[in-house]
């Protein structure tokens, strides 16, 4: 029987590294779950850079967005660890929204997909299958 720590391999500063592509699925599988939503990455960029909101400024902030499904969306970043939500004991009652540290961590990874989006070449065909 081979030991756990010969079939893992680590990088030099002790993350680990996917071994295989389906490990590799398995990360980007994830990251899908914690980020899908058609308004989690909206409201990711309206709370960086340490900004706090409360929940009627985030709400006027995303005109498209109803009530409930910011109340979704919240709650499952709150779960998944991105978002702190801080509630004020006063009338009306006060509840406000910020990035956890390790939420605020994305955003040099999103400003490079926005980057990425932005070189994208413009004969690529997308624009045309859209207007189809």
């Amino acid at each position: 029987m081979t030991r756990t720590d010969e079939k893992v391999r680590y990088s030099p500063d002790g993350k680990p590294l996917y071994p295989t592509p389906i490990a590799a699925a398995v990360g980007v599988e994830n990251v899908l779950r914690i980020l899908e939503g058609r308004w989690k990455l909206v409201i990711l960029f309206h709370l960086f850079g340490g900004k706090i909101l409360r929940f009627s400024e985030l709400e006027r902030a995303i005109p498209g967005i109803s009530q409930k499904m910011l109340i979704q969306q919240l709650r499952q970043m709150e779960v998944d660890g991105m978002v702190t939500r801080t509630i004020h004991h006063q009338v009306p009652p006060k509840v406000e929204y910020g990035l956890t540290p390790w939420g605020q961590e994305l955003c040099p990874a999103l400003d490079a997909l926005l980057k990425w989006a932005e070189e994208r070449p413009a004969d690529s065909g997308i624009a045309e299958a859209a207007a189809q």
